[in-house]
């Protein structure tokens, strides 16, 4: 089991404070936690209706913990609840080469624009070790000239890994963009983790 740490260097809540503690306003009965995995730290928020937010490694904790902040200023940490403890122990698992979808993680998606919503979802169903381009979620979308826009939509998900961004990859198999900390490279890692394949070749960097 990956075993989460404190996300901010605060006490959990509800803890031995001299009371509980506010939930952040952003954040409504939920929390945060920094955990383990093969390729480093890395973060997980939640509230009340699902998962709010994933990180990627950074440099060092310290620079993850900052990155949380930013986005949830406030939030503390917190002992996950089952459903988010089990998303912990897949992600941790996908990351080991441990064929996982993550489909049944709920996210929370309140504050998605509709437009990023409808490619995430079809980024969800690309199976560990399959690709997609930015052009065919456009056609998948009906909007065959919106590649461009499903990119940016990729470049601000919030849920990397569980939306996997990384499996969607620019026109002739290119590598693309990749908005999460350490680029490209943290980007071919990830498949090269997944043996990307494509069209039945064998994999990504065999």
């Amino acid at each position: 089991m990956n075993h989460p740490r404190s996300a901010f260097g605060a006490p959990p809540q509800g803890g031995d404070t001299g009371g509980p503690a506010k939930p952040d306003p952003r954040c409504p009965l939920g929390g945060c936690a920094v955990f383990d995995t093969a390729i480093g730290a890395c973060g997980i928020a939640w509230g009340e209706h699902g998962i709010t937010g994933v990180w990627l490694p950074e440099a060092n904790e310290e620079a993850l913990r900052a990155r949380m902040r930013r986005r949830l200023p406030g939030s503390r940490e917190a002992v996950p609840p089952s459903a988010v403890q089990r998303a912990i122990d897949d992600i941790g698992a996908l990351l080991r080469g441990e064929p996982r979808d993550l489909l049944d993680v709920p996210l929370d998606m309140a504050h998605v624009p509709a437009f990023h919503r409808r490619v995430y979802d079809i980024a969800r169903h690309i199976a560990p070790g399959a690709t997609l381009s930015y052009g065919e979620i456009a056609q998948r979308l009906g909007e065959p000239g919106a590649a461009r826009a499903v990119g940016q939509a990729l470049g601000r998900n919030p849920f990397p890994i569980v939306v996997p961004c990384h499996r969607v990859l620019a026109a002739h198999a290119q590598a693309g963009g990749f908005s999460a900390p350490g680029g490209i490279a943290t980007k071919l890692t990830l498949l090269t983790i997944e043996r990307a394949r494509f069209g039945g070749e064998p994999g990504l960097f065999d």
